[in-house]
């Protein structure tokens, strides 16, 4: 599995204008709708914070990989989005999250789930790596910053 088959350039934010959780949320989940547009987004949104309320997705080191299960779904989505000021989380380090990676899967697909959420965990265990994607320029300098690690990692 590549990260490559669930995230399309159009899904990145390079810039995130949020300020809160649930902003990030939403506004990742916009990037979805556009490609989606039959997405139920107050749903999915409704379903993302119920699964953070179960435990938070921000994984520390400036990271969170908010996730969860959707009916409506055929295939595993993501979006990509990044804060320039970092995003309370409530991550386990207690710092803000500046990197983070939405996965919705369908609702019938355990294995696949896990399978693509540790592919984006191994995307942020390099330090260089993290630091190369929040110093991007753009959202194509992204797509093109893990579509090279896809490779790498393939």
């Amino acid at each position: 599995m590549k990260i490559m088959d669930f995230l399309t350039k159009n899904r990145i934010v390079a810039s995130l204008q949020a300020t809160t959780k649930e902003q990030v949320l939403a506004e990742l989940v916009e990037r979805l709708a556009g490609e989606y547009p039959r997405l139920d987004k107050h749903r999915l949104i409704k379903t993302l914070i119920e699964r953070e309320n179960l435990g938070s997705t921000g994984i520390g080191g400036g990271i969170a990989i908010p996730h969860g299960k959707f009916d409506g779904l055929s295939e595993i989505v993501a979006s990509f989005g990044r804060s320039e000021v970092g995003v309370d989380f409530n991550a386990m380090d207690d710092k803000p999250a500046y990197l983070f990676f939405l996965l919705v899967a369908p609702k019938n697909s355990a294995g696949e789930h896990l399978k693509a959420l540790a592919k984006i965990s191994r995307l942020f265990k390099d330090p260089l790596f993290k630091d190369s994607l929040r110093q991007a320029q753009s959202g194509d300098d992204i797509y093109q910053l893990i579509e090279e690690f896809d490779i790498r990692c393939a």
